[in-house]
């Protein structure tokens, strides 16, 4: 993909929580307060068992809206250095804004271009870096540990984006690794994040019970993980979600390869349809969708939401397993396979298919 088209679908995405609002999912409140202090679960988990995480300065809004003394020698401090910026509202019901990747300086002036009631935020700037190492996105529940590896960032993995190289599905059942193909460093780099993970102390299990109603399964903590690495920064935890770890309490991925000579991806939402294919390009998704059809496309954006619904299955170009298309699909229960690499380009409009997302294989 070109880069002007990528950062083209960035600029499309939003977070899960808002993909899970688009569907009026039951749990959308609940997981939307889950990721606005994820930070703060994070920093007992580093209190109790040493978890390495991406830790916030905070500030109140208005500190930055009126450039209180702290934020002033906060800005002289630490200017030049990247980050990220949150805006988190105190009111769940409110959106929450982010920017990544500029300068403490920088994003300053992004958040003077926002419009919002500065009382109602408070404002964590985040180390970032520049380049990263690997990047994972991984459920662990009573199957195991069980997810998606990548070199680079991981906004490829959650939005299913990828710059060059493919990611890895492994999965890890406390006993053997599994991964999709061979990478000793990606496997070596998956067990230094699994022991981070496994509470072998009795003491220290109870107090993660205790203040974060965490669970675990043959020791290792569950839960929804992302983690990246750098070289500037070592490994970083950077979301633990207990809120889709339990919505994912039973999901068992086991990492396949994919076949030549046919239509085959990996299995975002599993299930078998039958339909007639309709490719449905990110400008044209206005234009009306047949029900039962087959949604074929580069890769599903909020916009899709409507067809989506209305398809019998989805099959794209672009996406990961856990990417938040794919939890969407899965909680439509539609369906749905991702990573295909050129399902828009060998399938045609109006082409009989059968979408066997078990398996990651279409037929016609």
């Amino acid at each position: 993909m070109a880069d002007e088209r990528q950062a083209e679908l960035y600029q499309t995405q939003i977070s899960l929580t808002e993909w899970l609002e688009k569907i009026k999912h039951k749990d959308a409140e609940a997981l939307r307060k889950e990721d606005n202090d994820k930070r703060e679960r994070l920093q007992v988990l580093k209190d109790i068992i040493g978890l390495p995480y991406d830790k916030q300065v905070k500030f109140e809004a208005t500190d930055l809206r009126d450039r209180t003394p702290r934020f002033v020698k906060y800005e002289k401090e630490h200017g030049n250095e990247l980050c990220a910026l949150r805006l988190i509202p105190k009111d769940h019901s409110l959106p929450k804004l982010r920017m990544r990747g500029k300068t403490v300086a920088k994003v300053y002036d992004w958040f003077l271009e926002q419009s919002v009631d500065s009382n109602k935020y408070r404002a964590e700037y985040i180390p970032h870096a520049e380049v990263s190492d690997w990047s994972t996105i991984f459920i662990v529940n009573k199957h195991g540990m069980q997810g998606e590896i990548i070199p680079g960032g991981h906004y490829q993995l959650t939005q299913g984006f990828f710059d060059s190289v493919k990611p890895i599905v492994f999965s890890f059942d406390f006993k053997d690794w599994r991964l999709s193909r061979d990478n000793p460093e990606a496997k070596k780099h998956l067990k230094s994040i699994a022991r981070h993970i496994f509470v072998k102390d009795a003491a220290k299990r109870t107090l993660i019970r205790r203040d974060l109603r965490g669970d675990f399964a043959s020791g290792y903590l569950t839960g929804y993980w992302e983690t990246v690495s750098s070289k500037e920064f070592g490994l970083w935890f950077v979301d633990y979600s207990r809120v889709l770890g339990e919505m994912y309490g039973d999901i068992q991925i086991t990492p396949a390869v994919q076949k030549p000579g046919r239509v085959s991806g990996l299995s975002g939402s599993s299930g078998k349809a039958k339909g007639p294919v309709k490719i449905v390009q990110a400008d044209k998704i206005g234009q009306g969708f047949p029900d039962g059809g087959v949604l074929v496309c580069e890769v599903t954006t909020p916009n899709y939401v409507p067809l989506m619904q209305k398809a019998a299955a989805i099959v794209t170009d672009q996406g990961g397993i856990l990417s938040h298309a794919a939890i969407v699909a899965r909680e439509l229960k539609k369906p749905c396979i991702v990573g295909t690499g050129n399902a828009t380009k060998v399938l045609k409009n109006g082409q009989i298919v059968s979408v066997d997302a078990n398996k990651g294989v279409v037929t016609f």
